[in-house]
């Protein structure tokens, strides 16, 4: 009964902890018996139960519970097969939402090395557009997790294929995540390439992409800034904040906090 497996793979995250707690006592028994019933509830027939295997698989990586090896081994290879070109629709939507939302989690080199030349590919998606639109909204997270060389090199030519779709709610991603892909970028390729982008989708002609435009014209500004000076700093949610300056909290000890937060593309992506 799917009922029984969703109810299943909601009870492997605590079981998990318990098991890291105990390990004197277990020491391989989430690796042998856990771990390979998420991997295969990834590719389950039933909806809710490959939603109930994602969401533990996230919980799982964010508590730092699965192994690297078998991550690159068992996880990555499930969601490389599910998200490749001939996969079924349903099945490579929901692959590529949970690439993009464990990039984070990964270390630099798994992401690089094993994942983003596929998210490149979903970024092109002639298909299906759901695949681009999650692609797009969560392009500053995916940049954030390789970095400033794999971003420039890999993946500003998809960020300016995105921003060109026909597709207007594509377009309007991109623009709410514009913050994000700019602050992974050197000085340079933010003033040559990145701001004239930015203009075409200031004068885009659907007025939702403008709207979204403008509303991350300040935090794009801000990436201009030298952080050193400026005490602009990106937080783990994806935001932009200013950290003031000691004079300035000194000065205003009585009064409200200054902290400014901007937000950022990736916290209002749609």
């Amino acid at each position: 009964e799917p009922t029984v497996r969703t109810e299943l793979m909601e009870q492997i995250p605590p079981i998990a902890i318990f098991l890291q707690e105990s390990r004197p006592k277990f020491p391989t028994a989430f690796f042998e018996y856990l771990m390979p019933i998420v991997v295969r509830y990834l590719t389950d027939v039933n909806n809710q139960v490959r939603k109930a295997s994602q969401e533990a698989l996230l919980i799982l990586l964010e508590q730092d519970l699965v192994a690297q090896s078998d991550i690159e081994n068992k996880v990555c290879p499930i969601l490389l097969d599910l998200s490749a070109p001939d996969s079924d629709d349903e099945y490579k939507v929901e692959a590529v939402n949970i690439i993009c939302k464990m990039a984070s989690m990964l270390s630099r080199a798994t992401v690089e090395h094993m994942l983003l030349p596929r998210f490149c590919e979903l970024c092109s998606d002639g298909k299906l557009f759901q695949v681009r639109k999650i692609c797009a909204a969560n392009f500053g997270d995916i940049c954030n997790a390789v970095g400033q060389e794999a971003t420039e090199r890999l993946l500003i030519p998809k960020f300016f294929e995105l921003c060109s779709d026909s597709v207007w709610g594509m377009r309007k991603a991109c623009a709410e995540c514009f913050m994000a892909v700019s602050y992974t970028t050197s000085p340079e390729v933010r003033r040559s390439k990145l701001s004239p982008l930015f203009i075409s989708l200031i004068s885009d002609t659907c007025r939702w992409v403008r709207q979204a435009a403008f509303q991350s014209l300040g935090p794009f500004i801000s990436t201009f800034a030298n952080p050193s000076s400026a005490g602009l700093y990106i937080r783990e949610d994806g935001t932009l904040s200013i950290r003031p300056s000691a004079q300035d909290v000194n000065s205003n000890s009585c009064q409200p906090s200054n902290n400014i937060t901007l937000m950022s593309s990736s916290a209002n992506a749609a």
